[in-house]
């Protein structure tokens, strides 16, 4: 076996497997001659421009490869072009939660702040509540949903807030919430309960208006309680099913090993009805036109297009060149211009029509390959995933990351050192595939994501690593 990965026959770099020399794994080699102001190809496609000639065997990174990338918007043309989805799988159906919204892979309970000033009394009441019920809890968990924002917003900032929020309390994993409001923030509980329909699945608290808030807190939560816990898994088809697809702290084999197997996962979801939603909207810059070829007619085309642009020119207003990605964790590990972890990052979609392109605060009403609006960010860009109604989180790494989101996040390695290093971070190793069996994996990873759905504990799950974050684009009053 070569020590070279060459990921396509246009490609006139290589990866390493392993270390040679100087040059560590997961870094490029030039496989030929390349001649200063030349791109450098990998997958197929131009990951930058050769800023020195490159002899054949060079080591190619940061002191001979920049990006091409510039901050202008671009003119695209529509030319469709689609691989067929695998045949729907055996196991095409999982227990799962059956609700209004889709298959709820859990039947927690959410506490959801309307501000950062009451999370604290948010966690003391869930805190309480699960040592009451401690040996015997009918639900899955009781999640709070802390953040720092929803007081001193306005406009965007203050409508995101509260649409996020209200989301994530719709998710297909939620068997009851109870929002928490303090009573003078921005964030009114009122502005909610527009938006929110009373029910028996909801309850509201404004800690300001009642004299213990605690034991409001608890009361209503046993309401809900009361009703959550009669809730029971039964046969849901993956037609029901919503999964999000994240990548975060990549290297230079995220985009062969992890992120290409969450792609072959996502297409046998796909072949099954299932959603799937990709994220982070500044990292398909330079990949773009590999998800517009695969858009399902000129609108979705349209607004892939319009959605990237919208991105650049966001960038640019705040000074920010749109190249300043990658992060230095990612190029310490083989990745070296934008182009190049759009490319990897994409590999995530796998090779589905794309039928819809969301904002940030809208959910999915399409079934099949989705995707949305949000920042590269990890914690943000789950938040966004979790809040469009995925029931679920595919999340690949490669220089590793512990986070978890409130829905439950696989953690999958890009390579092996780091599956053995941090064993209590990875759910998966996909580093396997560079030495064994690829189908064998994406069987694999496969059953565990629909393992996971029936009520396996990822290593989030079991650190309790639930988190949310939303995003701030204004002023802060």
């Amino acid at each position: 076996m070569s020590d070279l990965i060459i990921l396509n026959e246009k490609d006139n770099v290589g990866v390493l497997r392993a270390p040679r020399g100087s040059v560590p794994a997961g870094h490029k080699i030039a496989l030929r001659d390349i001649p200063k102001g030349a791109a450098v190809v990998k997958y197929g496609y131009p990951i930058g421009v050769a800023t020195e000639a490159i002899k054949a065997g060079d080591f190619v990174h940061t002191h001979n490869l920049s990006s091409a990338l510039t901050a202008e918007a671009l003119s695209y043309t529509y030319d469709k072009k689609l691989v067929p989805l695998p045949q729907k799988p055996a196991r095409n159906a999982v227990m799962a939660y059956k609700r209004a919204v889709g298959a709820g892979a859990r039947n927690d309970l959410y506490v959801v702040p309307t501000v950062g000033c009451i999370a604290a009394t948010a966690e003391a009441i869930a805190r309480r509540f699960k040592e009451i019920h401690a040996g015997d809890m009918r639900v899955d968990d009781v999640v709070v949903l802390t953040h720092r924002v929803g007081c001193s917003e306005l406009g965007d900032d203050l409508t995101r807030t509260r649409q996020i929020l209200v989301n994530l309390s719709k998710n297909a994993n939620v068997g009851g919430v109870l929002f928490l409001g303090l009573g003078c923030e921005e964030n009114r509980m009122d502005g909610i309960r527009e938006i929110v329909p009373d029910g028996e699945r909801v309850r509201f608290l404004v800690a300001q208006e009642v004299e213990d808030d605690e034991a409001e807190g608890l009361r209503l939560l046993e309401e809900l309680y009361a009703v959550a816990s009669r809730d029971e898994r039964t046969l849901v088809p993956l037609s029901e099913l919503t999964v999000g697809v994240k990548c975060g702290g990549s290297d230079g084999f995220s985009g062969i090993t992890a992120n290409y197997l969450i792609g072959r996962v996502a297409d046998l979801l796909e072949a099954c009805g299932a959603t799937v939603v990709l994220a982070e909207t500044p990292e398909v810059f330079g990949a773009e036109q590999t998800l517009m070829e695969r858009a399902k007619d000129e609108k979705v085309f349209s607004d892939i297009a319009a959605l990237v642009n919208k991105w650049k020119h966001f960038y640019g207003s705040h000074g920010v060149n749109v190249y300043e990605n990658p992060s230095p964790g990612n190029k310490a590990g083989g990745i070296t211009t934008l182009e190049e972890k759009s490319l990897g990052c994409v590999q995530k979609s796998g090779r589905g029509e794309v039928l819809a392109v969301l904002g940030e605060a809208e959910r999915v009403n399409e079934r099949g390959l989705n995707m949305i609006e949000s920042p590269g960010n990890d914690i943000i860009a789950c938040t966004t995933l979790a809040a469009t109604g995925c029931n679920a989180i595919m999340f690949s790494t490669g220089r590793g990351t512990p986070l978890g989101c409130v829905v439950p996040t696989l953690k999958i390695a890009s390579n092996s050192a780091l599956a053995a290093k941090k064993t209590d971070w990875i759910d998966f190793d996909a580093g396997k595939m560079l030495a064994g069996d690829t189908e064998a994996a994406v069987t694999e990873l496969y059953d565990l994501l629909l393992d996971t759905i029936e009520g396996k504990a990822t290593k989030c799950d079991l650190r309790g690593d639930k988190q949310i974050a939303i995003m701030k684009t204004g002023v802060t009053l």
